[in-house]
């Protein structure tokens, strides 16, 4: 009869703390987060600005990729009818980057053909400096938010074992824990803010030459026009 108290109170003893580890398992992200100290800041910071800027230049790209298949065409046809007045027009209204290159080189017509390049030329880097705007923070978040992890690592680990120092041969878990919390959470933070960044970058990059290429494209185009004869 007391082998089977035993076992019962045994079984008993361990379902309890079973019950007591699923409690402390049950953590939230916010919770997770507080652990990593205030490294945490500017990791989330990072992201934070990331993600907007993300949002805000996939807008202005989707808007400078947007193509009228018929527009070169219209200008062709207004160029050789003399209406420079309404291909101007077109190129405002069309306000893409490679409407203004082609804004620029019509508005440069009767100089010479390598002066209307050059003009084509400039419009053209400087749209792409517009598409590329803010993507050094991406860049940056990508390089810097896995580093900010990392100290974070350093100085979590140099929290426990100062603890661990101090507290002798008496040495408390709970002070351990907090460092290493900070360690561990704010290199898994650090390194996933900055894949994020890196994916994200990534992507930006190549819309941004997409772009360019369509660009590069119309400029060849609008040159080969006032190279074609007329009749």
């Amino acid at each position: 009869m007391s082998i089977l108290l035993f076992i019962q109170n045994g079984f008993s003893e361990a379902v309890f703390a079973s019950q007591e580890v699923q409690e402390v398992a049950k953590m939230n992200i916010l919770e997770l987060a507080l652990k990593g100290g205030w490294l945490m800041i500017p990791i989330f910071l990072l992201l934070f600005i990331a993600v907007a800027v993300f949002i805000e230049r996939i807008l202005v790209i989707n808007k400078a990729g947007k193509e009228d298949t018929t527009f070169m065409n219209r200008i062709k046809d207004y160029i050789y009818e003399g209406k420079i007045n309404s291909a101007l027009n077109l190129c405002r209204s069309e306000n893409t980057p490679y409407s203004r290159m082609v804004e620029k080189g019509i508005s440069r017509l009767g100089r010479p053909m390598n002066d209307i390049l050059v003009a084509v030329e400039n419009v053209g880097e400087i749209e792409v400096a517009k598409l590329e705007k803010g993507f050094i923070w991406v860049a940056t978040t990508a390089g810097g938010a896995p580093m900010v992890g990392f100290l974070g690592t350093v100085t979590g680990m140099v929290r426990a074992f100062f603890n661990m120092a101090n507290g002798g041969n008496d040495v408390n878990i709970t002070d351990l824990s907090s460092g290493i919390y900070e360690a561990l959470v704010t290199t898994v933070a650090g390194l996933g803010v900055g894949i994020i960044a890196l994916f994200a970058y990534n992507y930006l990059v190549s819309r941004v030459s997409g772009v360019i290429t369509k660009m590069e494209t119309r400029s060849m185009e609008f040159m080969d026009l006032l190279n074609e004869p007329t009749n």
